[in-house]
């Protein structure tokens, strides 16, 4: 429990801050063109690839459902968070690049990413780090709190014979000198990387070195110095017909060849992204500044999360209810005992212990006014397909002839969190359906 109990002072801190930042907001917002005010209790949380874009193509029903979503002046009638395992941009960027597909304005505090929540994960930041992944990784780094980075290409250059895949890379004739960098405390990795050669083969350096690639490997340096991931998917849907691998699939061969080579498992110190309940802490905490700009007053109860991936998207917004209903549990048990009545303390939390791995970091189990649910909508356009057959009943047989558990590694497989609360065939009809289970008229 070591790492859930430091991570409480940077989860408080990121609280704290994120407060502050709303109370602000709140006086520049009440005139905003962005929020309507309205009276309610819920919120939507959206998945973007497969659900309103397959690779750059936005899906059609994806524009005609946000004319659900904002009122005629263009400003969002409910609190609305895009929660994307990708990571390889700003938030800024995806901001804008969401603002130009669905022709509505989505500010950044309405995006999140696979690597959002490492911003509370400050005892990490000062440590040199070495990261993973495409795209802006540095920028990227700096922007989530780390201050020493090192990336995949700057070890490369710093140790040029150590990438030899390629020929085309290698040294010629005479091999530059070894070039000095910090032995590495860390490796985050944001993403699948463009390389997987190179990144894979620098990794297992760092790990087997103890953060020092110039040195010998050893297999004797176990526990190896802190993984972080983001980004469990084992596939993504893009314009092809058929998935394409994710950093998921990434992660297994990573752990493949580390465990091969030394017969020693990968340990993560966090698993970040869905389905880990950390990401949906850290979204509904982007729920609830959006709902206090709105001119709420009272707290969201019901969460909706709209998905495309049932190990990634459904898994996790199951796993959060089930977080959900645990923490209930348990304010209701402290409230017994401290003679606030309530439930009767004897009462026995039927929900199965949560792993670190699924837990991610996540620590509020006793805070007040988290929402009372995660309701959970599967739709047809992405990884899933009505199609498929479902998933086996047995967690320990996680391969048969013709299905697969595409889950994390260390994530234990539980059937019940792989059905969705309702399945439909596209994002305009999940967001029709929770307007009329909330009883909010569509127009």
């Amino acid at each position: 429990m070591q790492r859930v109990s430091y991570l409480k002072s940077g989860w408080q801190l990121l609280k704290s801050t994120s407060e502050r930042a709303a109370k602000q907001a709140n006086t520049q917002f009440s005139t905003s063109r962005y929020y309507s005010h309205a009276t309610s209790s819920f919120g939507l949380l959206f998945d973007i690839d497969g659900v309103l874009v397959r690779g750059r193509t936005p899906i059609p029903a994806a524009k005609q459902c946000f004319r659900n979503l904002v009122d005629c002046n263009g400003k969002y009638k409910v609190p609305v968070v895009f929660v994307t395992n990708a990571g390889n941009c700003m938030r800024q960027t995806k901001a804008e690049h969401l603002s130009h597909l669905l022709e509505v304005e989505v500010s950044p505090d309405q995006v999140m990413l696979s690597h959002s929540p490492l911003r509370m994960f400050t005892q990490f930041h000062k440590m040199c780090v070495l990261v993973s992944g495409q795209g802006p990784v540095e920028e990227v780094a700096h922007n989530l709190g780390f201050q020493d980075v090192v990336t995949i290409d700057m070890l490369r250059e710093a140790y040029p014979v150590l990438d030899v895949v390629d020929h085309n890379r290698r040294p010629k004739d005479i091999v530059p000198p070894t070039k000095g960098l910090r032995p590495i405390d860390a490796v985050i990795l944001f993403g699948e990387p463009i390389r997987w050669e190179t990144n894979l083969q620098l990794i297992v350096d760092v790990l087997l070195t103890g953060g020092n690639p110039g040195n010998t490997w050893s297999s004797v340096r176990y526990p190896h110095i802190p993984v972080l991931a983001c980004n469990m998917d084992l596939l993504w849907m893009a314009e092809a017909k058929n998935p394409r691998f994710g950093h998921g699939m990434f992660l297994v061969c990573l752990e493949s060849l580390y465990k091969k080579l030394t017969g020693y498992e990968l340990k993560y110190e966090a698993l970040i992204g869905k389905p880990s309940v950390v990401t949906y802490n850290y979204a509904e905490l982007l729920i609830r500044q959006q709902a206090e700009r709105l001119g709420w007053t009272t707290p969201v109860k019901r969460v909706y999360a709209i998905g495309d991936n049932p190990m990634a998207d459904i898994y996790g917004a199951n796993l959060y209810n089930r977080y959900l209903q645990s923490s209930r549990h348990t304010r209701a048990q402290m409230q017994a005992q401290s003679g606030g009545g309530g439930i009767d303390p004897t009462a026995v939390d039927d929900n199965p212990k949560m792993t670190l791995a699924e837990l991610g970091g996540a620590s509020r189990v006793a805070e007040k006014n988290l929402p009372e649910g995660c309701c959970s909508i599967l739709v047809c356009t992405g990884v899933y397909s009505k199609d498929q057959q479902e998933l086996p009943s047995d967690p320990t047989q996680t391969v048969t002839e013709q299905r697969i558990f595409h889950g994390h590694r260390d994530f234990r497989f539980d059937p019940s969190l792989t059905q969705p609360s309702f399945v439909v065939q596209d994002v305009k009809e999940a967001v029709e359906l929770v307007f009329k289970q909330e009883g909010w008229p569509l127009q």
